[in-house]
């Protein structure tokens, strides 16, 4: 799950270990798909338009990589409302890369990449870049879909313009009294209400999970596929399980990598990314204060106190960064979230914590604008929004105030690197004032005739923990595979050998990975913020 900026406080490539054994999935007497939901017959038959690409791109890049022929796109036509199927209808943007090997296809790989929010169009092309020309690009016609409400789909959840996404950034929030409090919460409401004006209750009340889910349904059934074939990356990995929960007949190969562990009580649901950042900034700083001109001391329990020494002067005095702009404490405290997403970014990361001691703010200001999708021309895709948005109704309620000033004690206390030294509020979330009612609720997966799926689990991922991923194998009756990764998600990206092997198989030939497999660490180079799976 893609961390929103207020979450952590105030909710919010090796070997194989072990036999590698062709373990087939449980054999289950194959029950036929679960039956069309009745009014829907006329979206299951409808004839896709597969063309060019080139009016699916939001930006300058998507314009350039669209306009390769190897991509063409189309859009899915489905009932806004499934409780109304004859009424008003939505169309979901899809981006494929056709088997390079049409003989050998089997069918197709619908993929993606998180957020809530994220644009499967957008990543496609990239994830298609990373599998390169191996067995998965030449057997499976690669999919990217931007899910109800995202990227290019339509409606579009759009609830701000660039100037109050501007000003949103601006905003600090770190006043915890009772009256920045309330003016917190007013921002809230107002946001609330924007989205109800411009969108849509109609709209709101219908891009969750739970229909991105039945649209899954409808998409692999129009490209021609009796069941469906999947890559969920974090918050894909929710897309993933809602699906097997809903469809679990329908099912061929599943990967899910990252994972959203969808049993979390309320209270652990908001505190599992504190630990997992707070762990993954100590495994950061174990890195870089073994080095001379460590910004972060020289010992890793002291790191995080040196952190926040060097980032809260710019709560009053931002420092300079390029093109006229100004690195605030809150896109510099971004910026370090979102490098820990990767241990790729780590160099990238380390050199930024120093801009800041000469007064220089550029790396941390660049690694803030990759983590809110903002273009060089200054426009924001509509990630910030529809992550809210699409949350609020997958989530329960927080009302109880008592209940928002512990989970904010804990964080400060789980995740002392992020405490800006203002206290614990007790703050309502966002989700607290949402107009219209949740289409889930927190509880573990059940999904019998599910045949055996795969969970990839990284030990040291930030955003989704490595025991959600045991957790949610648990419950899904899923193989596990671990993987010895300070990353957020890793398969099929060329950054662990291991772990794309046992994707690979698995997809091609349904072949799992033996039972508690591990892959072992492979040392990432370094590199540059750029377009990754996970959200």
């Amino acid at each position: 799950m893609r961390l929103s900026r207020r979450a952590v406080v105030a909710s919010t490539f090796t070997l194989l270990v072990g036999l590698s054994i062709a373990v087939p999935p449980v054999a289950a007497a194959a029950p036929a798909p679960a039956p069309a939901q009745p009014g829907l017959d006329r979206f299951l038959s409808q004839e896709l338009s597969w063309g060019p690409c080139t009016d699916f791109a939001r930006t300058d890049a998507d314009r350039q990589t669209f306009a390769d022929p190897k991509f063409d796109c189309t859009y899915l036509e489905v009932p806004l409302d499934y409780a109304n199927p004859d009424g008003k209808t939505a169309k979901i943007a899809m981006l494929r890369q056709k088997a390079l090997d049409p003989a050998a296809r089997i069918g197709s790989l619908f993929t993606d990449p998180g957020g809530p929010g994220g644009s499967g169009v957008s990543f496609l092309p990239s994830i298609a870049g990373l599998i390169g020309n191996g067995e998965v690009a030449q057997k499976f016609d690669l999919i990217g879909f931007d899910p109800r409400g995202v990227g290019v789909s339509e409606p579009t959840i759009d609830c701000s313009n660039t100037a109050e996404i501007d000003a949103d950034r601006a905003d600090l929030d770190l006043d915890t009294s009772p009256e920045g409090v309330a003016k917190t919460e007013q921002e809230y409401k107002d946001f609330a209400q924007r989205c109800a004006d411009r969108v849509g209750l109609d709209v709101l009340a219908n891009v969750g999970t739970r229909d991105v889910a039945r649209d899954l349904q409808i998409a692999h059934q129009v490209v021609g596929d009796e069941k469906l074939n999947y890559v969920g990356y974090s918050y894909g990995t929710h897309i993933g399980s809602e699906f097997a929960e809903q469809f679990p007949q329908s099912v061929r190969a599943m990967v899910l990598d990252g994972a959203v562990d969808p049993s979390l009580n309320p209270v652990e649901s908001r505190l599992t990314q504190a630990r997992g950042f707070q762990r993954a900034f100590d495994n950061f700083a174990k890195a870089c204060v073994g080095q001379a001109g460590c910004p972060l001391g020289t010992d890793v329990p002291g790191a995080s106190k040196k952190l926040q020494d060097l980032l809260r002067p710019l709560i009053n005095t931002p420092v300079p960064a390029a093109g006229g702009r100004t690195l605030s404490y809150n896109d510099a405290m971004t910026g370090v979230l979102t490098a820990l997403y990767s241990e790729s970014l780590w160099g990238f990361l380390q050199e930024g914590l120093v801009q800041v001691t000469q007064g220089n703010g550029a790396n941390l200001l660049r690694l803030a604008d990759a983590y809110y999708e903002r273009a060089p021309d200054g426009s924001y895709s509509n990630l910030l929004e529809a992550f809210p948005v699409i949350n609020c109704v997958d989530s329960d309620r927080l009302t109880d105030r008592s209940v928002a000033l512990e989970i904010s004690k804990e964080s400060l206390e789980i995740a002392p690197f992020y405490d800006a030294g203002v206290g614990p509020s007790d703050a309502l979330e966002q989700c607290s004032f949402w107009p219209v009612p949740p289409t889930s609720q927190p509880g573990p997966v059940e999904a019998p005739g599910l045949p055996t799926v795969l969970v990839v689990s990284s030990t040291g991922d930030p955003a989704t923990p490595y025991e959600d991923g045991v957790s949610l194998a648990r419950q899904m009756k899923a193989r596990l595979l671990t993987v010895e990764n300070d990353g957020h998600t890793v398969a099929l990206q060329g950054a662990n050998a291991c772990a794309d092997a046992a994707a690979t198989r698995y997809l091609v030939d349904l072949t799992l990975p033996a039972q508690d497999t591990t892959c072992a660490r492979q040392t990432a180079p370094g590199g540059q913020p750029a377009p990754q799976a996970g959200g």
